[in-house]
């Protein structure tokens, strides 16, 4: 709708303002270093959105991370600190300052038409002053217009994010796929459209249109040189419904298949406490935090700070899981960096730098020598079956560490069966929370209804494939539940079957596979 076009005296305008607002708290800038500043955040903040353009879900920047880390970077720290507290203030002056905004050809004609035919209208642009665009519509005077005003730095996500268009079709009463969606770039406004499914995707062409920071597959259903051929456009539709061009639609999904998810630990791998493994571990750990320069403590007190931590974190765990049960929200993953500074912060030296630094490392080779596995018998036919019936397998497991049960799995021969491991630690969510479940179905390409999950914990395992409607939910004995518990969640039918041998599971890959 409106035209960007850099002012001459933009920089020096912006720079004199900033000037004004840094003399109040006794800072005295050049306006060509403020202006240099401006610049050099600019350039940089333009990386950063054609970046957060491939993501499936990006989000906006507040204003104080927009003015610390971008447009206030490289200024002294105490008139840094004063424009990032003023971030607001400065975003208007440089949105209203830097360039003109005349409005597009058609604009105030299309508007028109719309409030004549009862077409609600509304905007969808990733902004970092959704307030300077708001009085530019009120200065142009358009603003009525509008039946809502969706901004990426009020509403915190940014398209090619499709809850934008979203939010903006809920707002007006109506649906994305009731809808023309109208942009002028292809990284964002193409992509946000396709993914919100809107009926229609429009481009009127500007500066951005024909060079897209990076090739996009989406294409517009039409694309017009300025806003006179979207109100041509708008006027036979109007007149004669569906003229639009027909929309070119993604490739039609691939039909929903059968698919078998499992846990890991007491599942695919029988446990139990470690002790070879888990002592070396436990002597190359004294190893390095040697090498540090401070005193290291005995692999005794390493053993106890790990022991005291992983009971601090079980009982944190329960804690969290009730309070899921009761409340629902996100149940988070116990992250690395948690872990081992709760390991530091049972030693009475001070390793807390250390451990962050190595937490990742620390997790994979610890989390392969907590426990002494073995593989289920029967595991490796049951999973061959099921792959080579063309039934894709996915390891789904509240794990310490992704890497050591890929390691386990790879040990057992069984990662030629595997198609892909979600584990919560790499996911940022552990079961029983939904989402960990249908990344797995999604990968899976899978039906719930013609899926199974395998695992050996009613609360975890049986209860979150439930919420996802996966229809066949089995709990194997063997694992560290007990059996009545088992059998509670088969009376209850959080379960659909209890087993303890595996093979006992090969009729059901006939019956998910018809």
């Amino acid at each position: 709708m409106i035209e960007t076009r850099k002012r001459l005296t933009g920089p020096s305008d912006v720079a004199v303002q900033l000037q004004q607002l840094l003399a109040k708290g006794g800072y005295r800038l050049s306006r060509d270093e403020l202006a240099d500043s401006v610049e050099a955040g600019s350039v940089a903040l333009k990386h950063w959105k054609h970046a957060s353009s491939r993501r499936q879900q990006p989000t906006e920047l507040t204003h104080r991370e927009v003015v610390s880390d971008f447009l206030a970077a490289d200024l002294p720290e105490g008139p840094r600190a004063l424009l990032s507290a003023e971030a607001t203030t400065v975003l208007e002056v440089i949105s209203a300052g830097l360039n003109d905004h005349p409005i597009r050809p058609g604009i105030r004609e299309i508007l028109e038409l719309c409030r004549a035919e009862g077409i609600r209208v509304g905007i969808v642009s990733n902004a970092h002053s959704g307030t300077s665009h708001r009085r530019i519509l009120d200065d142009l005077g358009i603003a009525e217009y509008f039946g809502v005003q969706v901004y990426s730095d009020e509403v915190g996500i940014r398209k090619p994010n499709p809850d934008m268009i979203r939010i903006a079709a809920e707002a007006l009463g109506t649906i994305p796929e009731h809808c023309w969606y109208v942009g002028d770039t292809q990284d964002r406004d193409v992509v946000a459209g396709r993914r919100a499914d809107v009926g229609g995707v429009l481009i009127t062409r500007s500066k951005h249109t024909d060079n897209p920071p990076f090739p996009v597959r989406d294409k517009a259903d039409a694309m017009f040189d300025d806003p006179r051929g979207l109100l041509a456009e708008l006027r036979r539709a109007v007149a004669q419904p569906g003229s639009l061009a027909e929309r070119s639609r993604r490739q039609p999904a691939l039909p929903l298949g059968p698919a078998l998810l499992i846990d890991h630990g007491g599942v695919i791998s029988l446990t139990a406490p470690g002790t070879d493994g888990l002592a070396r571990f436990l002597e190359e750990l004294r190893g390095q935090l040697e090498r540090t320069g401070i005193p290291a403590p005995t692999t005794g007190e390493l053993g106890e700070a790990l022991a005291n931590a992983r009971q601090t974190l079980k009982e944190r765990k329960a804690e969290r899981l009730a309070a899921y049960e009761a409340q629902g929200g996100e149940l988070r993953e116990v992250t690395h960096q948690e872990f081992w500074q709760t390991v530091a912060a049972h030693l009475q030296q001070d390793f807390r730098a250390w451990f962050r630094a190595e937490a990742d490392d620390l997790a994979a080779r610890y989390g392969n020598v907590k426990s002494d596995r073995q593989c289920r018998p029967g595991m490796p036919e049951l999973l061959r079956r099921f792959a080579q019936a063309g039934t894709p397998v996915v390891v789904v497991s509240n794990t310490v560490s992704g890497r050591a049960v890929r390691d386990s799995c790879k040990r057992y021969g069984l990662d030629p069966y595997i198609a892909a491991y979600v584990a919560s630690d790499e996911h940022g969510l552990r079961k029983p929370e939904p989402d960990i479940f249908r990344e797995a179905l999604t990968i899976a390409s899978a039906d719930p209804a013609r899926t199974i999950f395998i695992g050996d914990k009613p609360r975890n395992d049986a209860a979150g494939a439930r919420a996802v409607g996966i229809a066949h939910r089995i709990l194997l004995t063997g694992g560290s539940t007990p059996d009545d518990e088992l059998h509670s969640a088969l009376a209850d039918g959080t379960a659909t079957q209890v087993v303890s041998d595996v093979t006992d599971l090969l009729p059901l890959r006939e019956a998910i596979a018809s």
